[in-house]
């Protein structure tokens, strides 16, 4: 299973690299506006690919509770666009870490 760590540590740099990218934009985006301009989650997955943006919520509110759409993943989709892959990347990091052999002492 250590070649299973070490994927989930190759993802967790990918994630950390892309909330770096996105809070990029953000300030990009905020210097050229003249204003804070903060970048939904949301908004990036609506300009990606909203056909499944559109369908998610439904699925959701058919497959799994109303509840999960209109209090979870709404306010994850209002969240800062570099807020997700960050918290994502910094809890696989920590779960795929490298583990010290415990030295005994005998």
């Amino acid at each position: 299973m250590k070649w299973v760590k070490t994927i989930g540590r190759v993802f967790s740099w990918l994630l950390l690299a892309l909330a770096l990218m996105a809070a990029g934009a953000e300030a990009l985006a905020s210097l050229q506006a003249g204003a804070w301009e903060p970048i939904s989650f949301g908004q990036i997955w609506y300009d990606l690919h909203k056909e499944s943006l559109a369908l998610a919520q439904p699925a959701v509110q058919r497959y799994l509770h109303p509840v999960i759409w209109d209090y979870l993943l709404v306010s994850i989709l209002l969240w800062p666009a570099w807020l997700l892959p960050l918290i994502l990347g910094l809890v696989l990091m920590l779960l795929c870490r490298k583990r010290r052999k415990k030295q005994t002492f005998t």
